[in-house]
């Protein structure tokens, strides 16, 4: 693995579970996180359906946590067991260029942050000024980072920003005129990196931008994750699997879903957190490739408030 750009036949993506619709935002939750569940799982949400739903992955099933409506895109886990979801507020489908199969009929609902509690209890953080949320990433001190592009195709002029909500409930722009700002991630130094347009962009800490990568490949980027050493591992939608960037925008290997489809997002996981899930969005899986030689770079749980006693 990591030894050039092309597709790596020795590492096999294993389908996990089907059956969720247009799947996006998994994250990982390690044994222990969940109060009365002691092995990991994992939760992804769903963008058609509008939902959340869990995954156990060594016995291969599902069952629904949370309907949120809408759109339900990235999510993060909370330190109570619960999640962070950006809600882009629903998307109709239908009609599009991609076959997304048979869908439900969308639900709108106002986009925004939502909570998600660890009973499934659906509430919000941010509900008001906000287009239509992607994908979020918490740093240590509870700030919340999200995508904010509103809907694809982009407008002209452009739309696109990316927000922060902060542990007091404020919302601010951190950075403003990007086309369609998707997935977002800390890289290792703690700079924000977010996909606009088909490439891997960092925002530095003086405000300005520069490129990682400028053009990923024929399928951009959606969502994506890193690894300890600092590589990218991102989603590479119509090219049916995972590229793998270095920190310096070489491509040094992809990972492929056989057949054809559109990848969404992915996160680290499972045991020594060197398993890699994604969302196969269409035709609707949870993939895994395991055993993968460098573990996934920790992620900040967001600080969820203390109960009342």
């Amino acid at each position: 693995m990591f030894a050039s750009g092309g597709k790596n036949p020795a590492v096999k993506a294993e389908v996990v579970v089907d059956g969720i619709g247009f799947g996006e935002g998994p994250v990982w939750c390690p044994a222990g996180s969940v109060p009365e569940r002691s092995g990991g799982t994992l939760v992804v949400t769903s963008v058609s359906h509008g939902a959340l739903f869990r995954v156990w992955p060594e016995a291969g099933r599902k069952e629904q946590l949370a309907d949120t409506g809408g759109g339900a895109n990235g999510a993060a886990l909370a330190s109570d067991g619960g999640f962070l979801v950006t809600q882009n507020g629903g998307i109709d489908m239908s009609g599009g260029v991609i076959d997304v199969g048979d869908l439900p009929a969308v639900r709108h609902v106002t986009p925004g942050l939502q909570r998600v509690s660890p009973d499934g209890n659906v509430s919000y953080l941010a509900d008001d000024g906000c287009n239509a949320p992607n994908d979020l990433v918490v740093d240590a001190d509870g700030v919340v980072y999200f995508t904010d592009p509103g809907h694809y195709p982009p407008p002209n002029p452009p739309i696109g920003r990316v927000m922060a909500r902060d542990p007091d409930g404020g919302l601010r722009v951190v950075a403003s005129d990007f086309w369609f700002c998707n997935g977002i991630a800390f890289d290792l130094e703690g700079n924000l990196v977010v996909i606009e347009r088909a490439g891997l962009q960092r925002l530095n800490p003086d405000g300005s931008r520069e490129w990682v990568i400028e053009r990923i490949g024929r399928g951009g980027g959606d969502g994506f994750c890193l690894d300890s050493d600092g590589r990218y591992y991102v989603c590479a939608t119509v090219e049916h699997g995972v590229r793998v960037i270095d920190r310096d925008g070489d491509v040094v290997d992809f990972l492929e879903i056989p057949g054809d489809g559109v990848t969404t997002n992915c996160c680290f996981g499972g045991p020594a957190n060197r398993s890699l899930f994604a969302t196969d969005a269409v035709p609707g899986h949870v993939v895994v490739w395991e055993d993968l030689p460098t573990p996934g770079l920790p992620l900040h749980p967001w600080p969820a408030p203390l109960a009342a006693s």
